[in-house]
């Protein structure tokens, strides 16, 4: 499935280095924070029976 670009990528704060993407200095913090987050979620393992590294319980009944 892919992913959506997410919004930080079109800040002028935003340097898009093949394999080091990061954020110039005096980015806004919340900003620094979507880009950790999203960095982080990349390291998430898709194996079979998850979904972006969630394990899914076939027999929940929820």
């Amino acid at each position: 499935m892919p992913r959506k670009r997410p919004e930080f990528t079109n800040s002028s704060y935003f340097v898009d280095e093949p394999g080091n993407w990061h954020l110039k200095p005096g980015a806004p913090k919340e900003m620094q924070v979507e880009l950790e987050n999203y960095l982080s979620s990349l390291e998430n393992l898709h194996e079979d029976g998850t979904i972006n590294g969630n394990q899914i319980d076939i027999y929940s009944t929820h």
